[in-house]
This record gives C-alpha cells, sequence and structure tokens, in this order.
C-alpha cells in the first residue's frame, strides 16, 4: 500500500508539473515562430530552455522528496554549461531518462534528441520540440537515393541547417547507439557479442557528427547501472522500490577524423567508424562488468 500511494503521489505530481510549464511554454514557441527578428527568436529559445530546465529541476526535486534512489554519479565533476558535448549511453529502461536528467540539468547544456522531420507535426508536443530547438532530421533510404541521385547529400544538408542555431548556444545532443533498450531476448536474437550491451549502430552517430562535429568540444561516454541484478521500470522508481542508480561518465576527446568522410558512400571511412564504435562498446562492456562485481552482482 505504501508503494502504491508513493507511486500515485509522484506520479501525480509530476503530471501536475508538466500541465502547469507545457501552457508558457507552448505560448513562448508561438510568440517564436511569428515574432520576426533572429534576437528576438534567440531570446524566446532562452526562455523555453529555461522552463524545460525548471521543469527538470522540480522532478528531481520530487524523486528527492518521496523516494530513496540514491544516484550515484561519477565523473561529473567537470562538466560545463558553456560548452558542447555528444552523449553516448547504453540504454535498459525508461528510467534511463531521468538518469541523465539527474546527472545533467544545469550542469551542461539542456540535452536535446535528434528527431525525424514526420514528428514535428505531432500535435503540441512538435511545437514544444521546435521551440526547445530540436532538430528535425529529414534521412533518405538508398532505394530512394537510386530512384532520385539529385537528393543524395540533401538529408544531410537539411539536418545543418536545422542545427544552424547551435552556432549560437552550446549543445548536449544524446544518441543511444544501441537504437532501442537492451533485453536478453533482444541480445540472443541478434547474438550480440557484448555480455550486457545490444550491437551498437555506427550510421546514427555518423549522422550526428556529420552534422555538429565541428561544433561539439568532448563526447560524452555514459554507462547506466542499477545494482540488484534487476532492470527496473518507471512504475519501481516513482513507487520507491529503485534503491540506486550509478550513473558512470568518461569524457573524451573527438577526432576530427569522425566526421571527415562520407559514411554512406566511403568503405573505408565507414569501417573506421564502426570500429571505433564497437570499441566504445567493449569499453563499455568491461565497465558494466565492473561495476557488476563491485556490486555483487556478478
Amino acid at each position: 500500500m505504501r508503494r502504491l500511494l508513493t507511486g500515485l503521489v509522484v506520479s501525480l505530481l509530476l503530471l501536475l508539473n508538466t500541465l502547469v510549464l507545457i501552457g508558457p511554454m507552448l505560448l513562448i514557441a508561438v510568440f517564436k515562430l511569428v515574432l520576426p527578428g533572429q534576437r528576438v527568436k534567440d531570446a524566446c529559445s532562452w526562455a523555453v530552455m529555461w522552463i524545460a530546465e525548471t521543469w527538470a529541476e522540480i522532478d528531481k526535486l520530487i524523486f528527492a522528496s518521496f523516494t530513496p534512489t540514491r544516484w550515484d554519479i561519477r565523473g561529473a565533476a567537470h562538466l560545463r554549461r558553456d560548452t558542447s558535448y555528444l552523449i553516448v549511453s547504453n540504454h535498459q529502461s525508461w528510467v534511463d531518462i531521468p538518469a541523465l536528467v539527474q546527472v545533467f540539468n544545469r550542469r551542461a547544456p539542456f540535452f536535446k534528441f535528434f528527431l525525424k522531420q514526420e514528428l514535428r507535426w505531432v500535435p503540441l508536443l512538435g511545437l514544444a520540440w521546435w521551440a526547445l530547438d530540436y532538430p528535425f532530421m529529414k534521412r533518405y533510404s538508398k532505394a530512394y537515393l537510386a530512384q532520385h541521385p539529385e537528393k543524395k547529400g540533401q538529408d544531410l544538408l537539411i539536418t545543418r541547417q536545422a542545427c544552424a542555431m547551435f552556432k549560437r548556444q552550446p549543445v548536449t545532443v544524446v544518441n543511444y547507439l544501441e537504437g532501442t533498450r537492451c533485453t536478453p531476448a533482444k541480445q540472443a536474437a541478434q547474438h550480440s557479442p557484448y555480455r550486457y550491451l545490444l550491437k551498437p549502430k555506427a550510421g546514427g552517430v555518423a549522422f550526428v557528427l556529420a552534422a555538429l562535429g565541428e561544433q561539439l568540444d568532448a563526447l560524452l561516454d555514459v554507462t547506466v547501472y542499477y545494482p540488484g541484478g534487476r532492470v527496473p521500470g518507471f512504475w519501481d522508481l516513482a513507487s520507491g522500490q529503485v534503491a540506486r542508480v550509478v550513473i558512470d561518465i568518461q569524457t573524451r576527446p573527438l577526432d576530427p577524423a569522425l566526421w571527415a568522410g562520407d559514411y554512406e558512400d566511403d568503405a573505408l571511412f565507414r569501417q573506421s567508424m564502426q570500429d571505433w564504435v564497437s570499441g566504445l562498446w567493449t569499453e563499455k562492456d568491461a565497465r558494466l562488468a565492473a561495476l557488476r562485481t563491485e556490486f555483487g552482482d556478478a
């Protein structure tokens, strides 16, 4: 009964926080859409970001007030808000998102995800994502490009144009290389060579680096681990059943060679990107093994 009550209270407060703050966010988004002048639009972007960060801070306060979860954050001491980052992380649960909020909100620029262009038209959320300067990307399939060769390179150009605002403000871009949440069933289905991870996909991060590489200052290699041998869901977190979450951050430099080639058409460059991503994942798998040993979960 106590867990049920805690979960209901936390969920209600999170919903209330969202409903209260999404109104001003959408109103400013409309102002950004209709008012002329780049300075005005930049000011609207800053205001929307402040609201989003305030929403995240209130969510953190709700969790801190009603749940016992300890956020074991490692490697965050040197984070800055005046620089741009690329985050790559393993992905196991919806709790991964609150974990990122706990670490990075108001320690680094508010994080953004690359979204499919079709999501721009989702009611309310599409406008909110646009106001938050989430980049909407357009990807053409190989089959489409074979029929329309004149479109080659247009997807990257559109994405670079969408990211133009990041030249005027720092940014943190998040990329889940596995593409989906890792489960034992999915590992078995794809014959993953890793003990605790799915196979990473290099194409998405190559696209991000091609669009934004020169504006990114460092790679934040994030490993999220849930001690106890069980991956929790969001209700587990909201109802106070998650004792500890480990968020380990390794800061790495980004080599300009990572965005100096054509991932689609240059086989050697594509192989070098895949090797780089595989190296990151091999090290992450070893870190997860070390964490399991540390907490007696091996």
